[in-house]
């Protein structure tokens, strides 16, 4: 039986791919869209028997970031897997499909008075590719990417069985830690379904203490005065050419209170707002997006070497991005990575490129050295010995 039959009889929605729908350029043979965890299992499972190649598609916020595949025979569309499945607001946890839209999740949440701390800065990301992705906003310093939310996933895995790890609540963990295994593994693990997620309560009040900065060590010293600072913030961010930015949250009379305190500490140039200073939570404008961690004191040499005119993010937290032009070409953003990762590796840190046009992917290093690859080599041989899934997306051509 031809592939796209055999697909046909088990997914209601099953059809030809389309050049659009290429995945950086790698056109797939086939799209599949599954409505629930048994057609993703029959789905994988005859993607198993035909030997097809394949790659998970969701709201295509971040299908450009990492490298292409090798081949993409059938894309597996989440659009169809957009539910909650459960929410035990008593237990602060959320069971979610992985077509399900970021936003839409909070806004049901948000009902009860709870929320999911992932802050993103591409609306409409998806559950399942948000995780796959490990994506997070400002919120990270306090509340930590998906890799800390998640507590519970069902994944479907290359060979068409389904595996669960965690449960609903917060200390059931069993076996793998499919949550951590699987965020930022850019599909090659495993078709992510259905996630389980920590919760917290929406805070009554909010505030945004800004502060004018100039150069590196101004820069620097802001964010180390609220980070040793008694007052707790949400997120502290350093938003390029020259502000530090401070969340702070919870009841409206601490709060006030805190906000008062930040601004003092960070002097004259500073100001409290109920709303976000512009461009808080955005990744930089650019063509292509660098993403660079280390610990917050690396903060003033990573300045120093991107200089004043480059566009770029820094969160408490020691996670930041920077965005390149387009008229830098192949050439300068290799130039302005090389010297990023130089001293990042003093710091023990590390840059990667999460999306750039075809001619800059080509001529750089995408990810850059990965001391753990041997050990990631092993873990998709495990689950993936056939290299079917997403090959090539994720870093060393896994």
């Amino acid at each position: 039986m031809r592939p796209l039959d055999a697909l046909a009889k088990v997914c209601g929605d099953v059809r030809p791919g389309e050049p659009a729908e290429g995945v950086l350029g790698v056109e797939p043979a086939f799209v599949a869209a599954p409505a629930s965890l048994a057609e993703a299992a029959d789905v994988m499972r005859v993607a198993a028997e035909k030997a097809l190649a394949v790659v998970p598609r969701g709201a295509e916020t971040r299908l450009d970031w990492g490298t292409p595949p090798e081949r993409c025979d059938l894309l597996v569309d989440t659009h169809r897997l957009d539910k909650i499945v459960e929410h035990t607001a008593g237990d602060l946890v959320a069971k979610a499909e992985a077509g399900l839209p970021m936003d839409r999740l909070n806004e049901k949440l948000a009902e009860r008075g709870q929320r999911l701390a992932l802050d993103l800065p591409l609306p409409g990301s998806t559950v399942g590719g948000t995780i796959a992705t490990g994506a997070a906003g400002p919120l990270r310093s306090l509340y930590g990417t998906p890799r800390s939310l998640v507590i519970g996933l069902t994944v479907v895995r290359a060979d068409g069985q389904i595996a669960r790890s965690g449960g609903k609540v917060v200390k059931n963990v069993a076996g793998y830690d499919l949550g951590r295994l699987l965020s930022g593994s850019y599909g090659t693990l495993g078709l992510i379904v259905e996630a389980t997620f920590r919760l917290h309560p929406i805070p009554t009040a909010s505030a945004y203490v800004t502060c004018a900065v100039d150069g590196p060590e101004d820069t620097h010293d802001a964010v180390q005065t609220v980070l040793h600072s008694p007052v707790a913030p949400s997120a502290v961010e350093f938003i390029a050419p020259g502000t530090v930015a401070v969340l702070l949250e919870g009841v409206p009379d601490g709060v006030a209170a805190r906000a008062r305190q930040i601004a003092e500490l960070l002097g004259e140039k500073s100001e409290i707002a109920e709303s976000a200073p512009d461009g808080w939570g955005a990744y930089p404008e650019g063509t292509a997006l660098i993403d660079i961690s280390a610990p917050p004191p690396a903060l003033p040499d990573v300045l120093t070497t991107l200089g004043p005119d480059v566009a770029a993010t820094w969160s408490g937290s020691g996670h930041g991005y920077v965005g390149l032009p387009a008229e830098l070409g192949p050439d300068g953003v290799a130039d302005v990575l090389g010297r990023l990762r130089d001293v990042l590796t003093r710091h023990r840190g590390n840059a990667v490129v999460r999306y750039a046009p075809e001619e800059v992917r080509a001529a750089i290093d995408v990810w850059g050295p990965v001391p753990a690859l041997t050990l990631m080599r092993r873990v998709k041989d495990q689950f993936d010995p056939d290299n079917r899934l997403s090959p090539g997306r994720f870093v060393g051509g896994i």
